[in-house]
């Protein structure tokens, strides 16, 4: 993908203020952004949270003091993700990601600006033998495979079943924020936000699974057409699973790679000096393409004569295809949101806020599309230069989510915080797979903060997100996700 030098420095910056990862929360979303808003179950429409408003209400850069701010933070996610099918478990390893994030910003009479970076969700697992391994390797064992017409030796069935599977999606936003006082009442803000994304996927597709969604018209392409011509002529006699695999192995990039440009608008109107309204809406983020290098082994029993480019011999033997070439990852876009709350300094020592979010999850997670195209290279032989087409149903759900949470100043040094996030599960049973586990619902929240002076302070905030449990029907793989995070903040004023 041919890129501006200005999109190269921006994708450089993204490597060094971005880890590759925030695991799922609110859909793919974070639960709460910055440790202020965090601590308040997430809540962050209505009030002064710091440069977070960049992500959270651009209009809320109005509500800040006079002079500039910076705020350094680092976040913390702590997924515990398990599958199970009957008795056998697996354990994701996927279990702790860092994420920096940095927000500068300045008021100058009515007007806001500044700049700041956050990571702005994903998802993802790590299993060191997958389930979709284990499964694969079971239906072999018992002659489920593609045409059920091979018989896969020990070996074979060895092979499949210790494949490592893992997932990585991670997006974040490098945004330019401008607010301003219309009136004593009104702030209207906005902002213009770059995007990045990086994908890594490593899947095992079961032959009885790649045989099913060719009868429903999932998978295709003139490389599916090819096998099926080779398996008529007697080339081919089964293929027992195929091995997907773009990774790069690194805890800051993905394999796959894709940018794009957002915006999203804001409000704030002051009822009165202790009640404020707050309201954004998030225009949706559609992608460019993901794009990478990838290889897919396709393991199949063939003909012998075939396998050495001899006449037919009749003869079957367990071979894998090692193909090679580019995969595209089409049709990625993250969610529209709109949102809107109310913020009320009940007293000098009590604040209350909640907030309503509504996440267009409908429009934006309908499918994974892939296309793996191989190259022209010799060991691609007579699949060189074909393409297989593969849509996964996502089908997701749109979720309201309800962000609410009470602060006590204590002192004038320590403010006390907790909140509470509510949410439903956006991800359908039916389309649920473990490598893509989204479906944690409700987060509980606290936070703390200590003013080292007028001018300094620090900012902490945990996060709670009890287990919740899904089943795939057509599987049979049950998926569990439970979270425990947290994010501090050092913030310096000017």
């Amino acid at each position: 993908m041919k890129k501006t030098v200005f999109t190269h420095l921006l994708a450089t910056l993204s490597v060094l203020i971005m880890p590759h990862l925030a695991q799922a929360t609110n859909g793919m979303n974070m639960e709460g952004y910055g440790p202020i808003a965090l601590g308040l179950g997430g809540a962050s429409m209505a009030y002064d949270n710091g440069t977070a408003a960049v992500i959270n209400n651009p209009a809320t850069l109005g509500l800040a003091a006079q002079g500039a701010r910076l705020d350094l933070a680092l976040g913390f996610l702590g997924p515990d993700v398990q599958s199970r099918q009957g008795a056998m478990d697996w354990t994701s390893d996927a279990d702790a990601f860092y994420m920096p994030a940095f927000g500068w910003s300045r008021k100058q009479g009515r007007l806001s600006y500044g700049i700041a970076s956050f990571a702005q969700g994903g998802m993802g697992t790590e299993f060191d033998i997958g389930p979709g391994a284990t499964l694969a390797a079971n239906l072999m064992s018992g002659g489920n495979t593609f045409t059920g017409a091979g018989s896969p030796s020990a070996g074979t069935i060895a092979a499949a079943g210790s494949l490592q599977e893992r997932t990585e999606i991670g997006v974040g936003r490098l945004m330019l924020p401008l607010a301003y006082e219309v009136t004593d009442r009104l702030i209207l803000g906005g902002t213009a936000d770059f995007v990045w994304a990086t994908m890594d996927l490593q899947m095992v597709m079961s032959g009885k699974q790649m045989g099913d969604m060719a009868g429903q018209g999932l998978i295709g392409g003139n490389m599916m057409a090819a096998l099926q011509a080779a398996m008529t002529s007697g080339a081919v006699n089964d293929v027992y699973y195929g091995y997907f695999d773009f990774s790069d192995n690194n805890d800051f990039t993905g394999k796959a790679r894709t940018t794009g440009f957002a915006a999203k608008i804001g409000l704030v109107y002051r009822f009165d000096e202790r009640l404020r309204f707050g309201a954004t809406y998030h225009a949706k983020v559609q992608l460019d393409k993901f794009d990478g290098r990838a290889r897919v082994n396709m393991a199949v029993s063939a003909d012998s004569g075939y396998l050495s480019g001899a006449p037919l011999s009749g003869s079957y033997v367990d071979a894998v295809f090692p193909l090679r070439g580019d995969i595209v990852i089409k049709d990625f876009s993250w969610p529209a949101m709109l949102a809107a709350g109310l913020a009320w300094q009940a007293s000098e020592q009590w604040f209350i806020t909640a907030d309503v979010k509504h996440i267009n999850w409908s429009d934006a997670m309908k499918s994974f599309s892939m296309d793996f195209k191989t190259d022209g290279s010799p060991q691609n032989g007579a699949f060189a230069n074909l393409t297989l087409k593969a849509v996964m149903p996502q089908d997701w759900q749109d979720q309201v989510v309800v962000h609410a949470g009470v602060a006590l100043k204590a002192t004038s040094q320590l403010t006390l915080r907790t909140g509470v996030n509510i949410a439903d599960n956006p991800v359908p049973d039916r389309t649920l797979l473990y490598l893509f586990p989204a479906i944690v619902e409700n987060h509980y929240t606290a936070g703390v903060e200590y003013a080292f002076n007028t001018r300094q302070g620090v900012n902490f905030a945990l996060s709670y997100a009890p287990e919740v449990t899904a089943t795939n029907p057509v599987t049979g793989i049950e998926t569990r996700h439970s979270q425990l995070n947290w994010q501090v903040m050092y913030s310096h004023l000017f």
